[in-house]
């Protein structure tokens, strides 16, 4: 179907459908983009003569592969890998590789697309890509996860390197992963190059990577409420999560003086009235990093906390939230009850946590909500600068680093009140998807037809 004035924005996306079929995630993560599109292209022809949504929304190239590898008891194990290439119209390819066994396809091709507009939006020149395997490392020795990362890199090396692709962690793939992963690379190639982001110091990292990503989403959620003459310190705030991205949220709020009472993993959330401090956050972090425990230990641990099995921590009353756990984990139900709880800035440090619907219930509400490709973009904005210290053979201090990060949270900002501010009110969602398409886009028109 021909990109013209004509198209609906219903038939766009009946196309694409059509063009990929059962896969959820993804259609839903083009139709939130689209639909700001459409309205910022219908008096901008160019956009349509080089059907440029169109090329944005198929992937350059999606290559699955199988992995095979034996575990502690000798048995031969196969799980799928992929990496999709969505877009390297302004740099090289550049996104997370997640393990986990929710891992599909379609997951991955909705986190390449949404990589592709943050990405843009740090002003770094990195396209948007995304990897991963439906491997579970939950329960695996370190010797089964180091013989699956090496067997998944002895596939993937093909089809990465420092100016072509450069992955980093996600779900499931942390310091530990990407060491193996790094090790296989430089043994197959003999190069050592800054081929992945998210590395041990001791071998290229960068200062503040682990932390960027949940420090970049509270700066971002501090510049929206700043816009409103308001402030995080003195709010109470709900976190979902307790990996890197909920720990240094956490630890970010702290600092700014809110009072964060909640944090979750995906059996359910902890809640403690008292709120989350430096010391039990410390805690948390040893719980996870070092005994890879659950978060329900915690309310076995401090008095007076609460542990809610099998639920998230929406319902609980706050002003302030920062779903950091995963896509879809907040719903439309969970939407109207922190709008009747008084919930006034939600920033996402997930990649679309929330619901189309659930979206659409904060606009309403006119309430500061941050989409993930605008507030969770601290994590590859710091890979973007790992990268080039990497490519200087420098490592910058961590000062400057922090002061990099908050910079490039705040220009993301402007960007988004540029592009979304409308009669008062700034709608992040439309203003971050426009901002970080029309750089992609007018890059490819540059192109020509490729």
């Amino acid at each position: 179907m021909g990109e013209n004035t004509a198209v609906t924005l219903d038939e766009f996306m009946g196309g694409l459908i059509k063009r990929n079929p059962g896969e959820t995630e993804f259609h839903q993560a083009v139709k939130e983009v689209a639909a700001s599109i459409f309205d910022f292209i219908a008096d901008k022809p160019k956009y349509h003569k080089h059907q440029i949504l169109r090329r944005i929304a198929e992937p350059d190239r999606v290559v699955s592969f199988r992995v095979c590898w034996e575990d502690d008891s000798g048995n031969i194990r196969v799980n799928r890998g992929w990496r999709v290439q969505c877009n390297n119209s302004i740099g090289p390819y550049k996104g997370g590789i997640r393990f986990h066994p929710s891992v599909t396809e379609s997951i991955l091709k909705f986190l390449a697309f949404e990589q592709t507009f943050k990405n843009s939006l740090t002003g770094l020149p990195m396209g948007g890509g995304k990897g991963g395997a439906n491997f579970n490392p939950k329960g695996k020795t370190d010797n089964e996860v180091m013989r699956f990362c090496q067997s998944f890199m002895t596939e993937l090396y093909r089809h990465v390197g420092e100016d072509t692709d450069v992955p980093a962690g996600d779900i499931g793939v942390g310091g530990r992963e990407i060491g193996y992963m790094f090790g296989m690379y430089k043994r197959i190639t003999n190069k050592f190059v800054g081929v992945l982001t998210g590395k041990g110091r001791e071998y290229g990292g960068s200062p503040i990577r682990t932390e960027a990503t949940g420090y970049g989403c509270v700066y971002f959620l501090e510049e929206m409420l700043k816009a409103r003459n308001n402030s995080v310190a003195g709010k109470t705030a709900l976190v979902s999560g307790s990996g890197n991205v909920a720990q240094y949220a956490v630890e970010k709020l702290l600092q700014l003086g809110a009072k964060p009472v909640t944090m979750s993993d995906s059996d359910g959330f902890i809640y403690d009235p008292e709120g989350i401090t430096a010391e039990k956050l410390a805690w948390i972090q040893e719980l996870k990093e070092k005994r890879r425990g659950r978060i329900e230990e915690y309310a076995a641990h401090f008095k007076g906390a609460q542990y809610h099995a099998g639920k998230r921590p929406w319902a609980v009353p706050a002003q302030v939230a920062c779903p950091c756990a995963t896509q879809n984990e907040l719903q439309v139900a969970d939407a109207h009850e922190m709008v009747k709880n008084g919930v006034i800035g939600v920033a996402e440090g997930a990649n679309m946590p929330t619901t189309l619907d659930g979206v659409h219930v904060f606009q309403e509400a006119r309430i500061c909500y941050a989409p993930g490709k605008a507030s969770n973009a601290g994590g590859v904005s710091v890979s973007g600068l790992e990268m080039s210290q990497n490519s200087a053979r420098i490592t910058w201090k961590e000062e400057e680093l922090q002061r990099l990060l908050k910079d490039i949270m705040v220009g993301i900002h402007e960007s988004c009140v540029q592009y979304g501010g409308e009669k008062g009110y700034v709608d992040y969602v439309k203003g971050a998807n426009i901002a970080g398409f029309v750089k992609v886009a007018d890059a490819m028109i540059a192109y020509g037809v490729t």
